[in-house]
């Protein structure tokens, strides 16, 4: 498996896990969920890059700084899912092939959280699953750099 880097986006609000309705959102923090992929990353000689932020702007900035240098994204644009074509532009602009993850499954929440804006270009979709959405994220890159 070649030297992979995969850059690991946070949406609005994840810095407030563990304290954030945990009964949607469970109780791991932020900082457990990036421990328990930088363990498997380290296992695997992956190099994982981890970003957060409350702010639109600021994520287009990380997609767009990682383009021509990070071989995939796992993102949890949270609420920016159902209304942020400035981060669709943003991925479409940077050409990374993504995994959109979840923690809680959108499909069983609110009808405004049922239509994402990234579903549509994205390898494909965990949710529902907490922090395993993450880690499901991650072994399909790995089993898919396998191949």
């Amino acid at each position: 498996m070649k030297n992979l880097k995969i850059l690991c986006l946070h949406g609005p609000n994840l810095n407030m896990l563990g304290k954030r309705e945990p009964g949607i959102y469970g109780q791991d923090t932020l900082d457990s969920i990036n421990t328990g992929l930088e363990k498997i990353a380290l296992e695997k000689k992956i190099k994982m890059e981890y970003f957060q932020s409350n702010h639109e702007g600021a994520l287009v900035d990380c997609i767009q700084a990682a383009a021509g240098n990070t071989d995939y994204i796992i993102i949890n644009p949270a609420a920016y899912t159902h209304t942020s074509i400035a981060l669709r532009d943003a991925i479409l602009s940077a050409a990374i092939p993504f995994v959109e993850v979840h923690l809680s499954n959108i499909y069983k929440r609110e009808e405004f959280r049922r239509k994402s804006l990234l579903s549509d270009l994205a390898a494909g979709v965990i949710c529902g699953f907490g922090k395993y959405s993450y880690f499901l994220a991650l072994n399909y890159i790995i089993s898919k750099e396998l191949l």
